[in-house]
């Protein structure tokens, strides 16, 4: 049986030796060995197994390799690792196979790449916590990840002998997770191609339309950089500035998501490509200053547009991006952008954080890898149940497009694009975040939803009194400062339940009883809340006082439609005409036997009063399902055959035939009069000064839940607005919607009821 043929043999041998052709870098001859002992650990291992495409297994290790080598440029250990990181996972060899042949720290790597083979390919919590564990390794050793990386650009590459639906998934992967994580890592170079080659599979249509294009204009477009580059290259020569220029096309998946965005067509698009400078720099003189030099050489010639400057050389990227941009007026009316940067930036440009390592950081102490990878693990150590929540969670920290915001003393914070003000409380500290309340941008009051732009000055206002509020999740971008809001939520919501479910017990003792789980669900049904966590919840933070808990749980709570309606007769004799519009009003109450009631005929003289919350066994009317009234509504009572009073809304279509046909039936009716029986009560409410904010707090006030303002006082200052209000509200119940309803209101941080409030 062969196993390979002898041009395939000879294929993968010459690979191999292209391998090491390659890998210029590496010059020890341990190093070289240790490279050609994988590769023959790696190829007696793989062989006889064959990839999709029917080619030799061991081509996709060679692949990765050379990947590793040239567009990532990391040394031997990780080559070799390339070479067997789908040993233990494919083949009969394991981990201390790999260790006793090639040591801890090639095993590691191994380990870790092994571990993330499985991520992709089960359901979505395994493969997030797979992923999650793989991550915090990420600290120990980021050539795990790197190598990953090259490993899925290697697959990309060889995508078409998958299925369609295959391609399609990988695609997906690639294009949420894959690209946005190169380009984190600033492999720029790879970033661009995993994202051609996933628009490639996910939409090829319009992929190979964008390349056509770019294809049918390039011999055009190569007249024009030359053009372009002419008066460049001689300018920079009569400067003796060591360089090399170069013009190339924006990538496909660039140019489509500005089509898409800016809803244009190709040829609508004018910075199809860029024109690079790459230089050499005088070590003595800094490199910044080299840069803004050739700009101002280049700005000579051509006219600039000052708002298309881009400087990454004054501030780098999170990801270690160096580099100058401008765009200029060139030849024939077009604008050209022009990239400025060393030698050293280039590296760096193309080859990410592996590049990084070599020039150390300067020595300016904390690399970005650094600071990314702290980032990380305080999002790996933040708890969370939500499996694909993590995962945007975590995409959000592989933000694309980065914004530059400066503290008040000056220091640099780096976020993502969209960044509120929210966020950047959150990346100063926790607790700057918990009690914030606003902040100054640019000397200017701004809220908590406010998104900041490169360049702001911001400076957060916080209150020891301030709480976490739920909508500030509504604000947040960061993964961080979303975690740090669900938690700080968690905890303070852990305490009320835990301070209410004490106050309950307490009170239960008083009228000596012990909480048990029919007393518990009698009160869910009698206070209307979903759940015991919601009953301590609102008892713990004020909201459900219990004043009238022996009432609650003296009511029969089987059926939670009665409580609404209850009918009953007054027990007044009415002496006149005149009287009797008194004692309406008055609302006198009667309470009868319950066979006296049942037995009793019905005056159709006398008003019916439907009163809520009060239990009545024995009564006998029933609410129209027709129009279905509620407490409020003008209703009307319709005497049926059986004896039963059927209340209708006197708007119902029903009721208006019925009282024109049988006004003999008819029986006034009429609410409990709660709404007189109103009592002044007063809260103070705080929050950020927008334009808008009084007018929207009344309209909750009296548009939406019709109370009556009796003084309102709102004050401002730095842009914080409190305000004290005095209103007659009907009950607690009332109250409490009321300032629920007010903490919705955007801009309102905190809404407390004022005690001892006199007429």
């Amino acid at each position: 049986m062969i196993i390979h043929t002898e041009e395939e043999v000879k294929n993968i041998n010459e690979r191999f030796e292209d391998l090491l052709d390659h890998c210029t870098h590496i010059t020890k001859p341990e190093d070289r060995r240790l490279i050609k002992n994988a590769f023959l650990f790696a190829n007696e291992a793989h062989k006889g197994m064959r990839r999709k495409s029917g080619e030799p297994y061991i081509i996709h290790p060679l692949g990765v390799s050379k990947i590793v080598a040239t567009e990532i440029g990391l040394g031997s250990k990780s080559i070799a690792s390339a070479l067997l990181h789908d040993v233990v996972e494919d083949t009969e060899y394991t981990l201390e196979d790999i260790r006793y042949n090639f040591g801890e720290r090639i095993s590691v790597i191994i380990d870790g790449l092994t571990k993330i083979a499985g991520v992709f390919d089960k359901k979505s919590t395994i493969q997030v916590e797979n992923f999650r564990k793989l991550l915090l390794t990420l600290s120990d050793d980021v050539r795990v990840i790197l190598i990953k990386i090259a490993d899925r650009l290697d697959n990309m590459r060889s995508l078409d002998s998958l299925s369609r639906n295959k391609q399609l998934k990988i695609a997906g992967e690639t294009s949420f997770l894959f690209a946005p994580l190169a380009h984190r890592l600033g492999l720029y170079t790879i970033k661009t191609e995993l994202e051609d080659l996933a628009l490639k599979y996910q939409d090829p249509k319009i992929f190979n339309e964008i390349l056509q294009k770019i294809k049918d204009s390039e011999k055009t477009r190569q007249l024009f950089i030359n053009k372009f580059s002419l008066p460049i290259i001689d300018k920079l020569n009569e400067h003796n500035v060591k360089f090399d220029i170069s013009g190339r096309p924006k990538s496909i998946y660039s140019i489509f998501t500005k089509m898409e965005s800016k809803k244009v067509k190709f040829e609508e698009i004018y910075d199809l490509f860029a024109i690079r400078i790459v230089f050499e720099p005088d070590p003595n003189t800094p490199e910044k200053i080299q840069c803004w030099n050739i700009y101002s050489l280049i700005t000579d010639i051509y006219m600039p547009k000052p708002e298309r400057i881009r400087d990454w050389v004054s501030t780098p990227k999170a990801n270690g991006y160096e580099s100058l941009h401008g765009t200029v007026m060139g030849p024939n009316g077009k604008w050209v952008e022009v990239q400025i940067r060393t030698t050293r930036m280039n590296d760096i440009a193309e080859r990410g954080f592996a590049a990084h390592w070599k020039y150390k950081n300067n020595g300016q102490g904390e690399s970005e890898l650094d600071k990314w990878i702290r980032k990380i693990r305080e999002l790996l150590e933040t708890p969370t149940t939500d499996a694909l929540e993590f995962m945007d969670e975590f995409k959000l920290n592989l933000f694309a497009t980065e914004i530059m915001v400066f503290t008040p003393k000056g220091s640099i914070i780096t976020l993502p694009t969209n960044a509120t003000v929210i966020d950047f409380a959150y990346e100063i500290h926790t607790e700057v975040g918990n009690q914030a309340i606003g902040a100054k941008v640019n000397q200017k009051l701004v809220p908590l939803n406010h998104t900041l732009s490169s360049g702001d000055q911001v400076e957060v206002l916080t209150s020891e009194s301030q709480r976490t509020q739920r909508e500030w999740l509504d604000y947040a971008y960061t993964a961080k400062a979303r975690a740090s809001i669900k938690n700080a939520l968690k905890a303070e919501n852990k305490i009320r339940i835990q301070a209410g479910k004490k106050i309950l017990e307490e009170k239960l003792k008083q009228i000596n009883l012990h909480p048990n789980s029919r007393i518990i669900n009698k009160l869910i049904d009698g206070y209307e809340v979903e759940n015991k966590d919601e009953l301590y919840l609102k008892i713990g933070g004020g909201l459900l006082p219990l004043d009238n808990m022996k009432k609650v749980l003296k009511k029969n709570t089987k059926n939670k439609w009665i409580r609404y309606w209850e009918l009953t007769y007054s027990k007044s004799i009415q002496k006149s005409k005149k009287q009797q519009s008194k004692t309406d009003n008055k609302q006198q109450k009667a309470k009868p036997d319950n066979k006296q009631q049942q037995d009793q005929v019905i005056d159709l003289g006398k008003p019916l009063i439907i009163r809520e919350g009060i239990d009545e066994p024995g009564k006998n009317y029933r609410i129209a399902k027709c129009c279905n009234p509620i407490p409020g509504d003008d209703i009307v009572g319709y005497k049926s055959p059986n004896e039963t009073i059927i209340i209708h809304s006197t708007k119902c279509p029903t009721a208006t035939k019925l009282m024109s046909s049988h006004g003999n039936l008819i029986v006034s009716a009429n609410w409990t009069r709660h709404k007189i029986l109103s009592f002044l009560a007063g809260i103070r409410i705080k929050g950020i000064d927008k334009i808008g904010i009084a007018n929207s707090i009344t309209n909750v006030i009296s548009r939406d839940l019709n109370a009556n303002i009796r003084k309102i006082a709102i004050e401002t200052h730095d842009g914080i607005f409190e305000g004290s209000i005095e209103l007659y509200v009907h009950d607690t119940k009332h109250l409490n919607n009321l300032i629920m309803n007010l903490f919705k209101i955007n801009g309102v941080i905190s809404v407390d009821r004022i005690e001892n409030i006199h007429e």
